[in-house]
């Protein structure tokens, strides 16, 4: 029998985690938490610390998305541009909602992950103090031309999430923000998670630094309040009660969530599974369905893997380097055992 506390401790061990795991096998749970919340301080981080999940927060959105599409307001089929208007002309006037969710829109990104760029660089392109709501993006997403036509591949893109943002706000006339508490967040009791801005932290709040040691924090690289493709907080335990509501049915009905776990992409590596928000595992059956959030951003690292029909799901978050894939990679590789 696998001694799940000592191999989540020796993982975090030999990778210096800064951060939280929890695992859950059939029911048991093991949950432990390390380094510090804040540095300066010398505050530990909980088990309960809320942390940043970068473009975890996308299957956040891709189920708002989806939630309005159940209650009529959109469809997989609403283009962009019925909505954005006159907003960011050189978006096709093809590409639609499904096209979004599923990273096969072609439009620009305005943090392009196929950049040579590190994490720790200064890449946003407006002052990060602006950017604190959807339509405050709009600079920041323009000017970027088409890569290819809608629908022909994936590819990776966090202008297409902030770009659902937008549409979710447009047509429901409410802040996205608020369209993702009410729908994910009230709806699966994650009564810890929010879209937290940087310059006003909670105490129970992890800070995000830039290296492994060091007082260097990543306020000045991140959005001062996140959008559609990444910026939520939260904790693993909160993440336990988004799969559970998910799986349950508790956040769209059993006919979305089928549609937004069927295979959309993949590549020959078989790194690029997707469906719609959610990152797949390397097969499709539903007896070995494993369904993934990740994230990644300067001083901030984050993996959740859900495996419903083994009972198994691990979830490892960070708040410097990326320490957390390291260690998901070593659970996955031991649970797989």
């Amino acid at each position: 029998m696998i001694d799940v506390a000592a191999m989540v401790d020796q993982a975090a061990a030999d990778e210096r985690l800064s951060g939280v795991v929890r695992v859950e096998v059939g029911g048991d749970v093991t949950c432990a938490a390390y380094g510090w919340a804040n540095r300066a301080y010398r505050i530990p981080n909980e088990v309960d610390t809320r942390f940043g999940i970068a473009s975890g927060t996308k299957s956040f959105t891709a189920v708002t998305v989806m939630r309005l599409v159940e209650l009529g307001a959109l469809t997989l089929d609403t283009t962009a541009r019925s909505l954005l208007g006159d907003d960011l002309v050189m978006i096709d006037d093809a590409v639609t909602v499904d096209h979004l969710l599923a990273h096969r829109s072609g439009i620009g990104d305005y943090l392009d992950e196929d950049n040579d760029y590190q994490l720790t660089d200064y890449v946003m392109t407006v002052p990060v103090h602006c950017l604190a709501t959807a339509e405050a993006y709009l600079p920041a997403l323009e000017g970027r031309p088409m890569m290819f036509r809608p629908g022909d591949r994936f590819k990776y893109c966090n202008s297409g999430y902030v770009v659902l943002a937008l549409l979710a706000e447009r047509v429901t006339s409410t802040p996205f923000h608020d369209l993702v508490q009410q729908h994910v967040f009230d709806r699966a009791a994650m009564t810890a998670s929010a879209f937290l801005r940087s310059d006003e932290l909670p105490g129970d709040a992890a800070i995000g630094y830039l290296f492994d040691d060091g007082l260097r924090t990543n306020s000045l690289h991140l959005p001062v309040r996140g959008s559609g493709d990444g910026g939520a907080s939260t904790t693993v335990g909160d993440i336990q009660r988004f799969w559970t509501a998910l799986f349950g049915t508790h956040l769209v009905h059993a006919g979305s969530l089928e549609e937004m776990l069927r295979l959309r992409s993949s590549t020959a590596s078989g790194r690029a599974r997707y469906g719609l928000g959610f990152w797949l595992g390397p097969t499709s059956d539903a007896v070995e369905l494993a369904v993934q959030l990740e994230g990644g951003d300067a001083g901030v690292s984050f993996r959740s893997v859900h495996q419903p029909s083994r009972g198994v799901t691990y979830t490892v978050v960070a708040n410097a380097g990326d320490g957390a894939w390291r260690v998901a990679d070593r659970l996955g590789d031991l649970l797989d055992a």
